[in-house]
């Protein structure tokens, strides 16, 4: 069963006082906008000593190497950025690069000097160390006047103890009093740490994320290469499989109508083997319309359709639909393959021994969560099943996260919105 988070559990609900005070996101901001500028400071120097440097040696044959290592290195920052991002303000931006060119010079300095997005993240880059320094000074200030008065009584106390009297407060109705508003601050706090988080990962999806025109071109290119792996597949299977099982149906029905009259029993015996052939092509022909899109998908939805694929499993699967209505047909397909393909590699590669599967909806659309305890390892390649997942969730605009340290457990979590 899917756990509640402790911020949808405590009272006024996720986005009250207490629901922003125990929400992790909170606390991975915060230091986040008090450091930041020192991201901004170090890039700043950087660039602003790479970019004229090499951009000055461009009339020597030098100053051209140079410069496409300059913006092959800010590439790389706004990179480390986005993941810092993801990990630091929960905000998930992919790569918007043009796809690399296989060979040749030239088409690689097209490829980095004519993509907006390189010029997008030096924009941000430069721009990381006056919006740092505005996040750090107002986060710096709040947090310091906060601890002040939440604290309040206890420098009055070490105050006294050290006989020195010079703390601002020197009655303790009044520290106690420092305390209650100390309290209101940090709730304050709080929000004000995620508004400013809010801001700056909406600035950063702006910079160091495609444009609309781009992201559809992406979405449409990972839509059209997974149908083609899909269509190769489908192709694969029907040649391997059923067709060989059809020609081999077809030789035996041949020798048994040759020697139907010479020799009855042995025609018996090629028609009994042909007949399983048929059983077993026919077989093969369902199980491949069932990786197209299964029936019972469409008949009854995704509950009972993942529950057949948790019954069969190798280990036991607990399974959590909670979903109020439908959602799109494309959106109930994705999810069944997500799930289908990931407990396929938990019972290949991952030697658990239990698993769940929890689907339900949120307002980003239907959210997919496999959980096993197997061993983990578990990353996305280029090519592999995981890679297809996300290029199929891509199709719609959704997001596959996978978290698969060492040791398990594994998490496969698909973000599928249900407008697009």
């Amino acid at each position: 069963m899917r756990s509640v988070a402790l911020k949808d559990r405590v009272p006024f609900g996720p986005k009250g006082p207490l629901g922003v005070l125990v929400d992790p996101m909170t606390w991975r901001a915060a230091p986040y906008l008090l450091v930041s500028v020192a991201f901004g400071l170090g890039w700043f120097i950087v660039l602003s000593l790479a970019v004229p440097t090499s951009l000055s040696l461009t009339v020597l044959w030098v100053g051209v190497p140079l410069t496409m290592a300059t913006m092959l290195m800010w590439r790389g920052g706004a990179m480390l950025e986005r993941r810092i991002l993801g990990a630091a303000l929960g905000v998930r931006i992919p790569d918007p690069y043009r796809s690399r060119p296989e060979r040749g010079l030239g088409a690689h300095i097209r490829w980095l000097v004519t993509d907006p997005a390189t010029w997008k993240d030096l924009g941000y880059l430069l721009m990381l160390l006056p919006l740092g320094l505005v996040e750090a000074v107002a986060s710096a200030a709040l947090w310091i006047a906060t601890g002040g008065l939440l604290l309040a009584p206890f420098i009055l106390a070490i105050d006294e103890a050290m006989g020195e009297g010079e703390y601002f407060i020197e009655e303790w109705t009044a520290a106690w009093v420092a305390t209650f508003f100390g309290v209101v601050l940090l709730v304050l706090t709080a929000y004000l740490v995620r508004g400013m988080a809010w801001l700056h990962g909406t600035l950063a999806v702006v910079l160091l994320g495609g444009s609309e025109e781009e992201r559809l071109r992406a979405s449409r290119a990972r839509g059209i290469d997974a149908a083609e792996t899909e269509r190769r597949r489908i192709e694969r299977d029907l040649h391997d499989g059923a067709q060989q099982r059809l020609l081999s149906v077809a030789v035996d029905l041949g020798r048994a109508q040759a020697k139907f009259d010479a020799e009855p029993e042995e025609a018996r015996m090629l028609i009994a083997q042909a007949h399983a052939g048929t059983k077993a092509a026919i077989a093969e022909l369902r199980n491949l319309a069932r990786g197209i899109h299964p029936a019972i998908l469409s008949d009854r939805g995704l509950d009972a359709a993942l529950s057949g694929l948790a019954a069969r499993a190798p280990i036991r699967v607990d399974v959590s639909v909670e979903l109020e209505e439908r959602p799109p047909a494309a959106v109930e397909s994705i999810a069944y393959f997500i799930v289908a393909e990931s407990l396929a590699n938990m019972a290949k590669h991952a030697a658990a021994t239990e698993a769940s599967v929890s689907v339900f909806r949120d307002r980003r659309g239907v959210i997919v969560d496999v959980w096993d305890n197997g061993v983990g390892g578990a990353v996305v390649t280029p090519g592999g099943g995981l890679s297809g997942l996300a290029d199929r969730a891509a199709t719609i605009d959704g997001v596959l996260v996978v978290h698969s340290p060492i040791g398990g457990p594994t998490i496969v979590r698909a973000e599928l919105p249900c407008e697009w």
